[in-house]
């Protein structure tokens, strides 16, 4: 298989340059656990994960707590023998944990002791087969009362030490990054973003623009459903196992909503020779401050669906036509134009 060329950005002031897309292995977890995505074969997984990297994504994004330690070993189990030069960036994420005697569908706790964070960071090097984890992010802020200080100083000492090539946050609110940011650079930042959620375009993207910190967005497809494979027959049908079959953007009245707006991707995805999917990953693209998408995928071929999105560029109808597209469907919350302060989208939608 012939490996694509795709453009790289740099990650913040790392020295890291990613593609604009990533492999999510979130669903490489399987489903026996709180926050799972259904039965998954380790097999499509790692074929998955393979494939991408053979097709030229140079960067994965797992986390400790997908799977409880599964992810993360079905990652270090892909790239498994692969030639140095070729291996993709490896990112992950903690402060989330659990022990043994759990249920392991119970929610796990968040966590930001010191020395609970130190333990983790050796785990997943354990896992990953690597002596140095490219990108740590703070997966969501701690539960337990410790302050913001002490788990991102200790973020900071792991990387001086060498254990973490670049650390970030991930499901934090500006106010929370602003105040990382004072103590020790926040190389990166991790929110949901898609067409649906669009909170993160109000503050967070543009003072990481500003600050040169590196975004790199998760669920641009909202989960699935701006894939244009989607449908209301198929929610009713996710099994148990699958968070999704409990989540308020998966069910009426939001689900008519987001489907109607995937729905008015399609023409957009014609006019590009390309899939819904690919256009709503490159729609979060198109946004000043963002780095790069984490894309998921179960196997090979939806790997295909989305890698598109690597290379595709919107224009300024086609971001008009999904600002209107937005407005119609009643969609999610947040700013609709990626250039918003250039031309108020009240007026952009008047045109």
């Amino acid at each position: 298989m012939t490996r694509t060329s795709f453009p790289t950005r740099r990650l913040g002031r790392t020295d890291m340059h990613i593609t604009r897309v990533g492999f999510g292995a979130w669903a490489a977890g399987g489903g026996d656990w709180a926050v799972g995505w259904g039965s998954q074969d380790d097999g499509e997984s790692i074929a998955a994960i393979r494939h991408a990297v053979d097709r030229g994504i140079n960067w994965i994004d797992t986390a400790a707590v997908y799977g409880l330690g599964h992810s993360e070993d079905i990652v270090r189990r892909a790239l498994s023998g692969m030639p140095s030069s070729q291996r993709p960036y490896v990112f992950t994420k903690g402060g989330l944990t659990w022990t043994q005697d759990d249920d392991p569908r119970a929610m796990p706790r968040r966590n930001g002791s010191p020395d609970s964070l130190r333990r983790e960071v050796d785990a997943s090097l354990r896992r990953l087969g690597v002596e140095c984890i490219d990108l740590y992010q703070m997966h969501w802020p701690a539960g337990d009362g410790t302050p913001l200080s002490e788990y991102w100083g200790t973020l900071l000492e792991l990387k001086q030490a060498g254990k973490l090539r670049a650390i970030g946050l991930s499901n934090h609110n500006l106010a929370q990054l602003q105040a990382a940011h004072a103590l020790g650079r926040v190389d990166t930042l991790q929110p949901p973003f898609s067409a649906v959620r669009r909170e993160a375009a109000a503050d967070l993207l543009p003072w990481c623009a500003e600050h040169d910190v590196g975004v790199i967005v998760y669920s641009p497809m909202q989960s699935g459903l701006l894939s244009g494979k989607f449908s209301e027959a198929r929610a009713r049908a996710l099994p148990n196992n699958d968070w999704r079959s409990r989540h308020a953007e998966f069910t009426a009245p939001l689900l008519a909503r987001n489907l109607a707006l995937a729905d008015a991707l399609e023409p957009i995805a014609d006019r590009h020779g390309t899939t819904a999917g690919a256009v709503a990953i490159a729609w979060t693209l198109a946004w000043p401050g963002v780095t790069g998408a984490i894309v998921g995928a179960r196997s090979a071929a939806q790997v295909d669906g989305w890698l598109a999105a690597a290379t595709l560029e919107l224009d300024g109808d086609d971001l008009d036509d999904i600002a209107r597209a937005i407005e119609r469907s009643g969609a999610g919350a947040g700013p609709a134009w990626p250039h918003a302060d250039d031309v108020p989208l009240t007026e952009r939608l008047r045109r």
